[in-house]
């Protein structure tokens, strides 16, 4: 059931109030110098937070994509996309777990995930593949009681920290005929494993949390590690994709209101030719803009979060918001820097931060224009470009 907005505030407050000890100049730092956020996730930890969307059975709060958006915003706001990054990873990845898990793989797992005592990182994309997650290469081939994987994962978060990982492997070649089956997933120990290298990829934005590639050479997984079915892992994965759309648009219209409210403090302060800058309407009226197209996404969002929590069909939906705040948050973001002038360039202004983080997310984790691919083909009928 939905709270009532005087819960949700209380959400949002608390949430706040922990965002108080990590100001913008801690993740400037935590960023430059490629930490990892400890204290800021056992902080969320201590208060329950990485539980939200987990069963109350397993020691989660039992709430909703509704709720886990205000967290989302109000993280994207007040520090930016390493504290959303750090706090999603708790959100969208145990969606296969949650759903088709075994009872004692939910038993042995969520409960740790819910503390905090354990991280996991997500496992899909390889460097050949892109979006058609239908022609992954990495494959587990069995032998007797266990499978041998080898294969590339790239662009792998948490990988160099995590625990454990939710790994996608075909079991079997690819049918042209029916191309996402044969597809397994595993939830299997990563932290101190054999076979597996995983190897940092140096980035321009987003450091306080690795993303890496993996290489995966004879790395076993047991068959009480699969999720689901075998051969049936990639509708398991569905379970993930839907809520992570709407998580990032939840975080991308965090990181636009944090950018806008970084532009109009600015442009009320700064003084050229006698007058600060937010007087003029050729600042004032794009900045009023952002906040409208902010506004509108985050409705469209709202609506796809409360269609998933009401085990509703939300493809269309939650792809529709990803689009919208997504380009909002980087047109936010865009005129932060504009009206920023050569101070947009100093990393203690913190908009470019702001401004590289937008950007990335109108790439991942689909693109705008997959989006449209999907609207396209699954909304409105038309034939299948690719």
């Amino acid at each position: 059931m939905a709270l009532e907005q005087s819960e949700l505030d209380l959400i949002r407050d608390s949430i706040r109030k922990i965002t108080e000890d990590f100001d913008l100049e801690y993740w400037r730092l935590k960023d430059k110098k490629k930490e990892y956020p400890w204290d800021f996730k056992d902080a969320l930890a201590a208060g329950g937070w990485l539980g939200m969307l987990m069963p109350e059975e397993y020691g989660g709060m039992g709430l909703g994509l509704t709720e886990v958006g205000v967290v989302l915003d109000e993280l994207g706001q007040r520090c930016g996309f390493n504290a959303n990054s750090v706090f999603q990873y708790y959100v969208f990845p145990p969606g296969p777990v949650i759903h088709h898990g075994s009872d004692e793989m939910k038993k042995e797992f969520l409960p740790r995930l819910a503390s905090g005592e354990e991280m996991m990182c997500f496992g899909v994309s390889e460097p050949d593949n892109g979006v058609d997650t239908s022609r992954l290469k990495t494959f587990a081939k069995k032998d007797g009681g266990r499978y041998l994987v080898n294969g590339r994962k790239v662009w792998i978060s948490n990988a160099l920290n995590a625990h454990r990982i939710l790994l996608l492997t075909r079991t079997r070649p690819r049918d042209p005929e029916r191309p996402f089956d044969g597809m397994t997933l595993f939830l299997t120990h990563l932290k101190g494993k054999k076979g597996v290298e995983i190897n940092r990829i140096d980035k321009i934005m987003r450091n306080a949390v690795d993303s890496n590639e993996m290489v995966f050479e004879n790395f076993e997984v047991f068959e009480n590690e699969i999720v689901g079915e075998e051969g049936r892992g990639f509708r398991c994965l569905i379970d993930g994709l839907n809520p992570e759309r709407i998580a990032v648009a939840q975080t991308c219209i965090g990181l636009g209101r944090g950018a806008l409210n970084l532009a109009v403090q600015y442009s009320k302060d700064r003084i050229v030719f006698d007058r600060p800058i937010g007087k003029n309407q050729a600042v004032a009226h794009p900045l009023a803009e952002s906040w409208i197209r902010l506004e509108a996404a985050d409705l469209v969002t709202q609506k796809a979060a409360r269609l998933f929590d009401e085990g509703k069909a939300c493809g269309p939906e939650a792809n529709a918001a990803k689009f919208l705040a997504s380009d909002a948050a980087f047109e936010a973001a865009d005129r932060a820097m504009q009206f920023h002038g050569g101070f947009s360039m100093s990393t203690e202004y913190h908009v470019s931060r702001f401004w590289m983080e937008a950007r990335h997310l109108k790439i991942a984790p689909i693109s705008q224009q997959m989006v449209l691919n999907f609207i396209s083909d699954k909304v409105l009928g038309l034939p299948k470009s690719y």
